[in-house]
């Protein structure tokens, strides 16, 4: 019988916890405004630069090993140099591509 009356217990309680918990994180507090916004824009925008310069940087490394990768290639005689060549350029579009777009989505130019 004891067994049966914590088994209930226990299923209530895991049944309740969430909704007790996602009715305490509704609370917010709507009283900064603008000014509340702005800083987030600010830091949105801060962060994007961060990560333009991180892409430039990642972009920069991939290069260089891709580059000697297909040197290596060329000097081996191996097969597959000019979808290397072509591998590395779309890599090297879609970095600058992706580091003007991001910035444009959020009205930045850089």
């Amino acid at each position: 019988m004891m067994s049966k009356t914590r088994s209930a217990f226990l299923s209530l309680y895991a049944a309740l916890t969430p909704a007790l918990a996602s009715a305490k994180c509704g609370n917010v507090d709507y009283s900064w405004g603008a000014d509340a916004l702005a800083s987030a824009h600010d830091y949105a925008v801060t962060m994007m630069l961060y990560i333009v310069y991180l892409c430039y940087a990642v972009a920069g490394i991939v290069v260089i090993v891709s580059a000697l990768q297909i040197y290596i290639k060329m000097n081996t005689g191996e097969e597959g140099v000019k979808k290397n060549i072509m591998m590395l350029v779309g890599a090297c579009l879609f970095l600058i591509g992706a580091t003007i777009v991001f910035p444009a989505f959020f009205g930045y130019q850089i």
